[in-house]
Parts: structure tokens; sequence; C-alpha cells
């Protein structure tokens, strides 16, 4: 061979070698500058404050700072887009919520696919939803009582939500369907201006975030009759469930799962969820988030993935009996 030649391929070799070796490690350095935690909705909601206190105690964690960035609009369109778009290098993850199961079911078109141009990471919390009346024009204290109200006055009650398509308008569906009783639906533009009108008498019964109502069930201007998840909370231990109010199956509650853009390195995926669970159980996290109204879960990414699909198909049974479309 040509020693010229030799002397060019070997210094190619070597270049190559030189190129591949920070490549190769570039997981092993991982997190090396800040990473931006997307909230896709506006500052001071509930999925917002949530994500700022895990942001912190993972920055913590990871000496990184983590960066929260409100990418709001189009009930989480926009910043679930962005992040589906970003480089799937870990530098960038999403905090979200059921709207990521629900979305796909409200609207005819959906720019991403939750199933696929995400990577989960966490079941990070949840945030019990309850069943509260306006006792002064309801007069009724129970599940079953509720029940037979609305069975004896079909078409008399009103029910309040956040908004179509939110937690509280899809729930309360849910119950209906449940029951075989009607109410009708009023939508409120966010929850405060809803128990408003809850507490006023504009209408008389909703299904709402426990982190909202409890203020008003305190005060004694709602009364709480039961809560939606499987289990009762430990500090309402008097309060049922509406499963076994209702001798039903029926499980409800407002979620938040931690996601990366497909494509993220397996190892850095593994590493962001072993961090954010290992946040999630830390006192100082786990105290602020239940003092919020919210039960810390954590997860592995398949446990996410699995329950994501279970939501979906749960939900599309509510939405398609309901003829809920966006």
């Amino acid at each position: 061979m040509n020693k010229s030649l030799y002397t060019t391929l070997r210094r190619a070799a070597l270049m190559l070698a030189v190129a591949v070796v920070p490549a190769a490690h570039a997981a092993d350095a991982w997190p090396s500058k800040p990473i931006h935690l997307i909230v896709p909705y506006a500052a001071g909601g509930p999925t917002d404050i949530a994500a700022r206190v895990i942001a912190h105690g993972l920055g913590e964690s990871l000496k990184t700072p983590v960066i929260v960035e409100n990418k709001g609009g189009g009930n989480g369109f926009i910043g679930a887009l962005h992040t589906a778009k970003s480089p799937a290098d870990g530098y960038t993850v999403m905090m979200s919520s059921l709207a990521m199961a629900i979305n796909p079911l409200l609207y005819e078109k959906v720019p991403y696919d939750p199933n696929k141009d995400f990577v989960p990471l966490s079941l990070v919390l949840t945030i019990p939803m309850v069943a509260v009346v306006n006792p002064k024009v309801l007069p009724v204290d129970s599940v079953p009582a509720l029940v037979s109200y609305l069975k004896a006055h079909p078409g008399s009650v009103n029910y309040a939500s956040s908004g179509t398509g939110g937690s509280s308008h899809l729930i309360a569906e849910y119950f209906k369907a449940s029951t075989g009783t009607t109410m009708t639906h009023v939508a409120y533009r966010g929850s405060g201006p809803a128990l408003v009108g809850l507490v006023a008498g504009e209408v008389q019964v909703m299904f709402d975030a426990l982190l909202s109502t409890a203020p008003q069930i305190k005060s004694g201007n709602l009364r709480m009759l039961a809560v939606a998840t499987s289990k009762r909370l430990p500090d309402y231990p008097n309060v049922p469930t509406i499963a076994e109010s209702l001798g039903t199956d029926f499980e409800a509650s407002s979620w938040y799962g931690m996601y990366a853009p497909a494509g993220t390195p397996p190892d850095i995926v593994q590493k962001l969820s072993a961090e954010i669970n290992k946040t999630l159980k830390t006192p100082e996290v786990k105290k602020r988030l239940s003092d919020l109204g919210a039960v810390t879960i954590g997860s592995t990414p398949q446990a996410l993935a699995d329950y994501q699909r279970a939501e979906q198909a749960k939900w599309r049974k509510v939405i398609e009996a309901g003829k809920i479309k966006l």
C-alpha cells in the first residue's frame, strides 16, 4: 500500500475514533446542562404548581437546573407538540395530565400521537375528585340519595364543570352512565367560576378536585357526598367512595404523568424515571404535594404506558356514550 495513502487512512481512523468517544459517553455524562420541563398549561394551575414542586426536587437530585416552561393553549396541544418535536436527548421533558388519554378521543384532529410520539417516564401523582352539592338547593347527603333524587326529578338538576371535555365534565358523564341518571351540563370557564356558580345556587352538583373544593367544604358552603378514588382518603375516613356507595368499580382521578420525546435513549429514560420517583419520595416534596391535595405515586415507564391505555379505553366509552366532541 502506498505510504501516503496508509498515513491518510490511519489519520482518518484516529479521527473517527476520537469523534465516537464523546458520542459513546454522551449518555454517561447526562445531564450536563439544564433540563426543560414543559407544562402544556398556563402558569398557576394545578399542573404548573405541582410541576414546580417536582422540578425543584428533581434539580437538586440531578444537580442541574430543571427549568419549568409554560406553553399553554389548545387544551395542552401546543406544549405537547413542542415536546414531541424537541430533541430526544433527555433535556426536554413534559408533565401533562388526563388530556394525554382523552384529547385524541375529544378532537377529530390531534397533531401528535400520545402513545407513539412520547416516552412515558412516570405516573407522578393523582388529585382526588369528589362529588359535592350545594346543600341549600339540593337536599341530599349521600350518593344513593343523589341517585334517587335524580331519578325522581329527571332533567331538573344542573351540574357544573370547569369546561367541556375537562375532568369535571367527563367524571359527571361517567357518573350519569354508571347510574342511569340525567343531569344538565353547565360549562364554566375554569374550576373557580364553576364553584362560585355552585355556591350561588346556579347549579346544584359538581365533580371536582378536592384541591379546589376543600375550602368550600370546610366552610359548609358545599357538602361532600363521596370521593371518586378507589379507596377512602386518609384525611376523610368517614367519607365513602362512589364505588362503595354504588356497589360498582367506579373510579376516577385527575392524574399527571411525565414524558420525554420518542427516541430518547433508554438509559436516560430509566435514569430520569428513577430520579423522578426518588424525588417524589423525599419528605419535602411529598409533604408539599400532599398540602396541595395530591397523592404522590411514582411508577415505571411501562406502568404509565399501561395506565394511559387503560384510561383511554375507559374514557372512550364515556365520551362515546355522552356524544362529547370538541
